[in-house]
């Protein structure tokens, strides 16, 4: 009887053995353990033998932090039949043990994948993953976009020539450096012509890669019933399906805000509950953009008047702007998710905004 229950004691450490990956760009560190934690395995393995020797393993749990490259890792490791479990990185760092490097690192993300709280990260499908690189490429477009604008407004204040702050009026500094009549050297009018030809460019990339998440909103049902909620758009709406995990991995919309960093971040104690300032952990790209739906939505309503008996309308004149604007993306969060998971569109009447329409 010993015998038989010491067999099936070897079986089942072999079936459960986990595998913690620390990736790096050649070298990457294997750190393999038994459902018990014990330590069977170190060392490390180039990455171009990590597959070949992950294929001569028996079925296992492979470990990984959820970083650039994971998702691809993930991906490739499940066609070996394993199960793959991508960790945030700030979850991982509580279980490094003293000092910090490949091996402790590989160690703490095999202790870390076997906590049964522990919460995982879903491996993106490539198309998902490429789906989502319209908005990096975007929003690296606007950055630089308003890099330039910053770098000529800053140019031609050293001439004495100030404009208000803001794109929309950087077509009157391009006009006073086209102006021959403008008191401006000629060297600097010289300098400053690549600036706004770079400028121009950046502008038409814009606007074609939003005529693409338009095109891809209108084809998308999900999107266009997103687009129903206001402060919405086709940015966001596309960015929502892309960039968010499946709603199936959130019990409720308050959940699902909190992983966007919309909810207020806590330091209770003793029964004590002290709620501060938004967390701001998450997706900060989603979180970015629902602050800005939000705000034009703020604006508008300022300006022409919420519905009567709205939440809204109760807000306005009571809190600060910006408070109202990153509480009413919280709400947009939430109403966001409920559409995702139970269908229907958006009804300002219905239970949490959302009408089965």
């Amino acid at each position: 009887m010993v015998i038989v229950d010491q067999a099936r004691e070897e079986a089942s450490v072999e079936k459960f053995n986990i595998v913690g990956l620390d990736l790096a760009k050649n070298t990457i560190q294997v750190h393999v353990a038994d459902f018990k934690g014990a330590v069977l395995l170190r060392r490390k393995i180039s990455r171009s033998q990590l597959l070949p020797y992950l294929a001569g393993l028996e079925r296992c749990i492979v470990a990984m932090e959820a970083c650039a490259g994971a998702h691809c890792w993930g991906r490739e490791i499940a066609k070996l039949g394993h199960e793959v479990r991508l960790l945030p990185a700030v979850y991982v760092k509580p279980f490094v043990k003293r000092q910090k490097n490949d091996a402790a690192d590989a160690e703490a993300i095999c202790e870390a994948a076997m906590r049964p709280t522990m919460r995982f990260v879903a491996v993106k499908s490539d198309i998902k993953q490429a789906a989502s690189m319209i908005f990096k490429v975007r929003d690296l477009f606007v950055r630089q976009k308003t890099q330039l604008i910053n770098a000529l407004r800053g140019h031609m204040a050293e001439f004495g020539i100030y404009i208000p702050a803001g794109p929309a009026h950087v077509g009157s500094l391009i006009a006073r450096l086209d102006d021959p009549a403008c008191d401006l050297p000629e060297l600097a009018r010289a300098t400053c012509a690549p600036l706004v030809e770079m400028l121009g460019q950046l502008k038409t990339k814009i606007k074609q890669l939003d005529a693409e998440i338009a095109h891809r909103a209108k084809e998308d049902d999900i999107a266009k019933r997103l687009m129903t909620i206001p402060g919405i758009g086709p940015v966001i709406a596309t960015a929502l399906e892309a960039l968010a995990p499946p709603s199936a991995s959130f019990t409720k919309g308050r959940d699902f805000s909190a992983w966007l960093g919309l909810t207020p971040r806590q330091n209770s104690t003793g029964g004590k509950t002290k709620l501060g300032k938004t967390s701001k952990m998450g997706q900060r790209d989603l979180r970015r953009l629902l602050i800005i739906g939000a705000a034009s939505v703020v604006r508008w309503a300022a300006r022409h008047g919420a519905p009567e008996g709205s939440w809204l309308s109760r807000m306005l004149g009571k809190k600060h702007p910006m408070l109202i604007t990153v509480a009413l993306a919280n709400r947009t969060a939430r109403i966001a998710w409920a559409l995702m998971t139970n269908g229907g569109i958006y009804s300002a009447n219905g239970p949490l905004g959302v009408s089965a329409k």
